[in-house]
């Protein structure tokens, strides 16, 4: 299969990820630039930041024209990441590609199983500045760190840390994601690696296109189904990525 074709196929799944579940787009973006397009982790992570920018800005256009963002907290959880995200991404191209992806696969892990945990949420549209601070600035480092938009982390956090309803935390996310994402893609500037634009860029315009479909994907399933989409989806990436970090 030609490298165009992979490119084409895995953008629009993550974008299709993005528009329905708030998140996922680049966990799934970096194993696909690493395993099917042969980037290496720095480059993949890098790249992984540019799709997902422009990915998760379109698909949050298309939540917010529905009223399903929270903008308030969104607000404070991006914010608190700003600065978390330029730090930890300014260093990340230096580590052993190993430790990244290890430490991409125990994180996904971790997220997914908090998200398949049952328990009972707070009331949700209930801003909790300290709480929305805390977790906003973890989840900063993370992105920088990992390359990653961090959605995959925002939708547990806003709905089991901050209370808000799944489908409004979906939206929700795409606000930090996009904010956290360009935080730490604006730290790696000059330090990606070989970004092969050729790629980068038709994956790009597919998740794009993705996120719309995604996007009524959501209108049209529960939030609670759509958390146990989300989290068996990380759970068996993050499978599949430690297995390969173990036998190399």
């Amino acid at each position: 299969m030609s490298t165009l074709i992979l490119a084409l196929a895995a953008g629009a799944v993550i974008g299709l990820a993005l528009g329905a579940l708030g998140g996922g787009g680049s966990v799934l973006a970096v194993p696909a630039l690493i395993y099917l397009l042969g980037f290496s982790p720095a480059s993949a992570t890098t790249a992984s930041l540019i799709i997902v920018t422009a990915t998760s800005a379109t698909a949050l256009y298309a939540h917010a024209r529905s009223g399903d963002v929270a903008w308030r907290t969104g607000a404070l959880f991006a914010a608190a990441g700003i600065v978390p995200a330029f730090l930890a991404g300014a260093v990340a191209g230096s580590l052993p590609a190993a430790l990244l992806t290890g430490a991409f696969a125990v994180v996904a892990a971790v997220a997914a199983l908090r998200m398949l945990r049952p328990g009972v949420a707070a009331p949700p549209e209930r801003v909790r500045p300290a709480k929305a601070v805390g977790a906003g600035a973890g989840l900063g480092a993370v992105t920088g760190f990992l390359g990653v938009g961090g959605g995959f982390l925002a939708v547990p956090a806003l709905v089991g840390v901050l209370g808000l309803r799944m489908k409004r935390a979906v939206g929700t996310s795409l606000l930090v994601i996009t904010v956290n994402s360009l935080a730490a893609l604006t730290a790696r500037t000059g330090t990606g690696g070989d970004l092969r634009w050729e790629v980068i860029a038709p994956f790009t315009g597919a998740a794009i296109l993705g996120a719309w479909d995604g996007k009524r994907l959501a209108a049209k399933i529960t939030g609670q189904t759509l958390q146990r989409i989300f989290a068996l989806v990380l759970l068996g990436v993050a499978v599949l990525m430690l297995v390969d970090v173990l036998v190399r």
